[in-house]
Parts: structure tokens; C-alpha cells; sequence
């Protein structure tokens, strides 16, 4: 395994990490199932695990817990999130002081734990004034009930905001963002915001490097009827004609140098240079397998311009009957 440091922080995570988001504690993963993927992908090296409340609705954190038990808690990374409505409570919901802390506090009872390696505020709370929330979480951090912060989905001018508030007020600052980005979708992270990340000392793990799976190849021929994608509503707006189109053509150039089509996304996901760690789901141990190959791919100047050239172009769309 391969370790990278966040930014200029001083923890290292696994360049390969685990998410929970629409499988562990859902239906679509039986429990026993998730917790042998856990300990499969820890035994593989992975040491950066990421949930967040919202996961199953609090069922994915307790998963976890429940899987990392018997592990040495200092030898694990273990994130969450919050921000999503997590009841009908006017105040369950957003970065308020209010709700930071006590979310924090529900997500560590649910872990069984006694502190998070990270916490990131889910997305930006444009009705809470980031001043709010950047002292609710220093007031976890010297309480020790977090270790470092970081957001998610925020863009430039949002990490701007978040990191100047935190130097106004002596606060420890964001050191990590966690942004969607794989080779279908680059366009929110590759900019502003990379620059931003690299001004700040910050640095990037990015969740779907798969683009919700369907950079694994098995969208290839369509979305399958009764299969992940077929059952998740957002999905077939989001599998689009040319997605799928341009993810026939990666798993061709990936089955043609001897690595799976997953692999090589995700390698080309990690040869960003402020990207940390490429956060990646499993539904079997197998896959996890998988995924921790991706570290054997080299993408040599030659090979990133023939998948650039593939990425940027508009493929002629080939019509598939579901």
C-alpha cells in the first residue's frame, strides 16, 4: 500500500480508502458482507475509512464500528460527515454550532469511539455563518473528540472563506477537501479549486473515482435490469449516452496494457498531484481486491494521451436497446 500525507498536514492515508455511501448498512450489502469487505481492504494496508451520518442514516457508522473493533484504533483513519437533515427536527440539520456538536457526539456513540480522525462539514451552509462553524469545531478539536476538519463539495471561493476565517480567529483550519472527481466528471475539482488546495496546504480525497461505477465496465452494454444502478433512481440520468460511450473505450485501452478498466480510473484518478486518496466502495471482498491493484498501474505520458484523447472528444454514440 502507498501512503500519502494530506497537504501539508502530517497524517498520511492509504492513496486506496473505503467509503460507506450506498452500501454498508443499507440494504444493498448485507452486514456480515460490509464488515468482511472492512477487514479485507485493512488487510490490503487500507488505513483511511470514510462515512458519514447520513449513510443509511447513522446505520453505516455503526457498521463500521462494529467492523474496526478489534483493530488498534490509532492504526485506522476513520472520517465522518455532517450537514444532511437527519430527522424532522428544525435544528437536526446544516453547520450550526448546535448541530456540529451533536452530531459529532451521535456519530461517536454510533462508532463506539471515542474520537474521529476527521470531520468534514458535508457541504457549504450558506445560512450559518462559517465563523460558527469553524469555532463549533475547535471547540472539538481541543476537547479531543476530532482530530483535523475538512469539507466537502465546497469550491474555491467557499475554501477561501473557510481558511481565512479559521486564521482570523486562531482556529485550526481545513486541511482536506473531499470532492467528486473521476474521469467522467474532473470539471468542479480541475481549476479553482485544485489551486485553491494547493495555496491552502490542502489536500484532495475524492470520492466515485469509478463514476458510480460505471468507469468498472459493467454499464458497458447498459444498465442491467434489478442491478444497482437500475434500482437507484438518479442513475440512469446520470449514466448517460456518452459516459458510456467513452466508458467502452477506457475498458478497451485498460483490457488492452492487462488491467480492468477500475483499475486504471482509479490510477488515473491518483496521478493528480493534490489528490491524496482515491475513496472507492465494495460491495464484495473481491472487489476490494480489485481496486488496491490500481496502485500497479503506471499512467506514462503516452497512456494519459490516448485516455485524454478519449475523454475529450465526443464519441459517435453507438444505440443499445435495454
Amino acid at each position: 500500500m502507498e501512503y500519502r500525507k494530506i497537504g501539508t498536514s502530517g497524517l498520511k492515508v492509504s492513496a486506496i480508502s473505503l467509503g460507506a455511501w450506498l452500501t454498508y448498512g443499507s440494504s444493498l450489502v448485507e452486514q456480515q458482507t460490509a464488515i468482511d469487505c472492512i477487514h479485507r481492504a485493512i488487510d490490503h494496508g487500507v488505513n483511511f475509512i470514510d462515512v458519514a451520518d447520513i449513510y443509511a442514516h447513522g446505520r453505516a457508522e455503526e457498521v463500521v464500528g462494529r467492523a474496526i473493533k478489534d483493530y488498534q484504533r490509532s492504526d485506522l483513519v476513520i472520517s465522518t460527515k455532517a450537514y444532511w437533515s437527519m430527522s424532522d427536527n428544525v435544528n437536526d440539520r446544516g453547520l450550526s454550532r448546535k448541530h456540529v456538536i451533536e452530531s459529532v457526539h451521535k456519530s461517536l456513540k454510533r462508532f463506539n469511539q471515542e474520537y474521529i480522525d476527521i470531520f468534514f462539514c458535508h457541504r457549504y451552509d450558506d445560512a450559518v455563518p462559517v465563523e460558527e462553524t469553524v469555532r463549533a469545531i475547535e471547540d472539538l478539536i481541543r476537547q479531543g473528540k476530532i482530530l483535523y476538519w475538512g469539507t466537502s463539495m465546497w469550491n474555491a471561493t467557499n475554501i477561501t472563506e473557510g481558511v481565512s476565517v479559521a486564521r482570523a480567529i486562531n482556529a485550526n483550519r481545513p486541511i482536506v477537501e473531499q470532492p467528486e472527481y473521476n474521469m467522467l466528471d474532473r470539471d468542479f475539482v480541475e481549476g479553482p479549486l485544485e489551486e485553491a488546495i494547493a495555496a491552502y496546504g490542502m489536500g484532495l480525497v475524492v470520492w466515485s473515482p469509478l463514476a458510480q461505477g460505471i468507469l468498472t465496465g459493467k454499464y458497458n452494454d447498459g444498465v442491467p435490469k434489478c442491478s444497482r444502478g437500475d434500482r437507484i433512481d438518479w442513475f440512469r440520468n446520470y449514466a448517460t449516452p456518452d459516459k458510456l460511450e467513452k466508458a467502452r473505450q477506457i475498458t478497451a485501452l485498460a483490457r488492452e496494457i492487462g488491467y480492468t478498466p477500475a483499475q486504471l480510473a482509479i490510477a488515473w484518478t491518483l496521478k493528480n498531484p493534490v489528490v491524496n486518496s482515491a475513496i472507492t466502495g465494495a460491495s464484495r471482498p473481491e472487489q476490494v481486491d480489485e481496486n488496491v491493484k490500481a496502485l500497479d498501474v503506471e499512467i506514462t505520458p503516452e497512456l494519459n494521451t490516448r485516455i485524454e484523447a478519449i475523454l475529450k472528444n465526443k464519441p459517435t454514440i453507438r444505440k443499445y436497446n435495454d
